[in-house]
């Protein structure tokens, strides 16, 4: 896989990505997506369970659909290859939201961080498939001990 990059000059150059890679992020991306849409159609649903959940946390329910709501749309921006940078720092603000709502009420630790443990995702799965990213954010070998 391809994809062209801005060059020191200012000229077009293509950076080669290997497909095993490109193939990682996809599928990790991949499953981040149905899981966060899952999660947002259970809650605009109105599952009974789900509800309650939120009751427990403070939310109304109609607040929740709402949020859920909004869960769906960063998610899809997320899907969407031109805007899935965006779409990631939105999943990134919204999953802070969902490690505030689980420290306020105690929740067991794992509960607490599973919201940064999925926002890691969204990011490794992007950093993956993402050229662009990787070249703004790069990983460098001789910084290693």
């Amino acid at each position: 896989m391809h994809a062209a990059a801005q060059g020191s000059t200012g000229t077009e150059v293509t950076v080669s990505q290997p497909k095993a890679q490109l193939w990682a992020g996809r599928v990790i991306s991949g499953i981040v997506v149905v899981f966060l849409v899952f999660d947002g159609v259970t809650k605009v649903g109105k599952e009974s369970h789900v509800l309650a959940a939120a009751a427990g946390q403070g939310y109304s329910q109609s607040l929740i659909v709402w949020i859920r709501a909004l869960l769906l749309v960063c998610t899809l921006i997320y899907a969407i290859p031109r805007s899935s940078v965006l779409g990631a720092i939105l999943l990134t603000g919204y999953l802070g939201g969902a490690v505030e709502s689980n420290v306020r009420i105690h929740h067991p630790v794992f509960e607490c961080i599973f919201p940064v443990i999925f926002g890691a995702l969204v990011w490794a799965g992007l950093f993956l498939r993402d050229v662009g990213l990787r070249k703004m954010i790069p990983l460098r070998q001789d910084q290693l001990p």
